[in-house]
């Protein structure tokens, strides 16, 4: 569950002064029966975050669909009853947490359902490329995926940057230096930095930008030198549904994607007032 001091700073961001709509319209004493439904087919994702803002302010909240469920259009996923102005101050924000979830959620499910059928043991994971980024760490676990690193306090990642202040051998002894707990996550464009990051120890290395003969270039190289077995390979860069098929062919263990955050189509949800009293 995301905390929800996170979630409220959405909802003050949309009425930082109230919904001065409702406050001048609707009666402070009226009270409504609502449904959120689904629009379009997929996977449902955010019902707990969108549950927590409707309690907090007093929303009797029935869920129909959990997260991580399959909806079909007109399915209805939350059922609500109390005060109206609170329904509707809550509304905008809880619908734009459950669509870009499940957008998420959904795209995340269709390629890790695609990679499974050719290769089962590849993951699909996400990339730090969002700024929302609890929310969509979460969708992307919703749908099948990995998360991937959360932030840059988690994991080690030499990336293109790093490598251009500090020659990759160095970088490589400085990161194992630094923790002994963390694995150390190299990100290289090349079959020889590919196979010198293996060798100098590194725990995963991040094929960026490679086309899939090049990858399976590196791939072959490193079993004759007997390196693949004792490292993970993880591709990124130029990946999309259009071709992720041709990746999930290869000996590799994770493709990551920013696509699955930064393209995200947001799934449609809608609130609809079914009674006022």
């Amino acid at each position: 569950m995301i905390p929800l001091q996170y979630l409220l700073r959405f909802l003050e961001e949309d009425a930082p002064y109230g919904d001065v709509t409702s406050e001048a319209v609707i009666p402070e004493n009226v009270n409504a029966k609502a449904v959120i439904i689904a629009k379009q087919d997929g996977i449902i994702a955010g019902v707990e975050e969108a549950k927590a803002l409707f309690e907090y302010f007093g929303i009797k909240v029935s869920v129909k669909k959990k997260d991580g469920e399959e909806v079909k259009e007109g399915d209805v996923i939350l059922e609500l009853e109390g005060n109206a102005r609170a329904i509707l101050l809550v509304e905008r924000t809880a619908l734009n947490i459950m669509g870009r979830m499940s957008g998420i959620a959904t795209e995340t499910r269709r390629l890790v359902e695609k990679v499974r059928k050719i290769n089962r043991k590849v993951k699909v994971a996400g990339t730090r490329k969002s700024l929302l980024r609890p929310l969509d760490k979460k969708a992307i676990m919703i749908g099948g995926g990995e998360p991937h690193r959360f932030s840059l306090s988690d994991a080690i990642l030499i990336k293109d940057n790093h490598l251009a202040l500090v020659p990759l051998d160095e970088a490589i002894k400085r990161a194992k230096a630094f923790s002994v707990y963390k694995m150390v996550e190299v990100e290289v464009e090349s079959l020889n930095d590919a196979v010198r990051a293996a060798g100098l120890g590194a725990d995963i290395i991040m094929l960026d930008n490679m086309k899939p003969q090049e990858i399976e270039k590196v791939i072959e190289e490193l079993k004759r030198r007997g390196l693949r077995d004792s490292i993970k390979i993880e591709v990124s860069g130029g990946i999309t549904p259009e071709n992720i098929e041709e990746y999930a062919k290869l000996d590799i263990d994770v493709i990551s994607l920013g696509y699955l955050t930064h393209s995200v189509k947001n799934f449609d949800v809608s609130l609809e007032i079914v009674e006022a009293f």
